[in-house]
């Protein structure tokens, strides 16, 4: 059961955009007739079987994704540079699903200061809700702004100058959250255009990505 719940969350992710493993497991679990199950998998389970969904039968479009989500990423974060910003989620791990944003993370002097700074640049943001509407550590979290840049979803959590240099850890398993400055994700983009004559079916393993410090 639990492997199986494992290789549906992952389809529900690869396939439906879902980025929340947390969610995926709830719906595997409801369409699989056990919502009630004590078998759920980890996120890293999952995230093992959404790699090998993704290289099986998404290979060609999951790397041209990947790539053009990584180059948006470094076009915004070469912008905000001046408030200390990083990279993290599925974009950085490289387990990015249909529909995937991009998330950030800003360790400004001054929250204010992106806000001006963005409406310089004509770019129209929302804030968010409430910033414990998404899985992950939020310690220290001030707010969340939401935008598009080139018609693509921007999460960008922005933390106090203090919170840079802490380690934050996933509450569902421990791990540390990865994240990346700009020239570890510059660093992710020789990805040349992938076609279906050069795609490898065989399934990559897991890569643990380190904090970039």
């Amino acid at each position: 059961m639990r492997k199986t719940l494992a290789a549906l969350a992952a389809r529900l992710m690869a396939e439906d955009g879902i980025d929340d493993y947390a969610l995926a497991k709830r719906k595997a679990a409801r369409q699989l007739g056990a919502p009630d199950t004590e078998s759920l998998p980890t996120d890293a389970e999952i995230a093992s079987e959404l790699r090998i969904y993704q290289s099986l039968y998404q290979a060609e479009e999951h790397h041209n994704r990947l790539r053009a989500l990584r180059q948006t990423a470094v076009e915004v974060m070469r912008l905000l540079t001046p408030f200390r910003i990083y990279l993290t989620g599925a974009v950085l791990d490289g387990t990015a699903g249909r529909h995937a944003g991009i998330e950030l993370e800003a360790f400004p002097n001054s929250s204010k200061d992106i806000e001006l700074f963005l409406l310089n640049q004509n770019i129209e943001f929302d804030q968010a809700d409430s910033p414990k509407d998404k899985a992950g550590s939020h310690e220290g979290l001030e707010y969340v702004l939401n935008f598009e840049w080139q018609n693509t979803p921007f999460r960008l959590s922005i933390y106090p100058p203090e919170a840079e240099r802490v380690q934050r850890h996933h509450p569902h398993n421990g791990d540390i959250i990865a994240r990346a400055r700009l020239s570890a994700v510059e660093a992710l983009l020789p990805m040349p255009p992938m076609s279906s004559e050069t795609i490898d079916r065989t399934p990559n393993p897991t890569t643990h990505l380190q904090e970039d410090s």
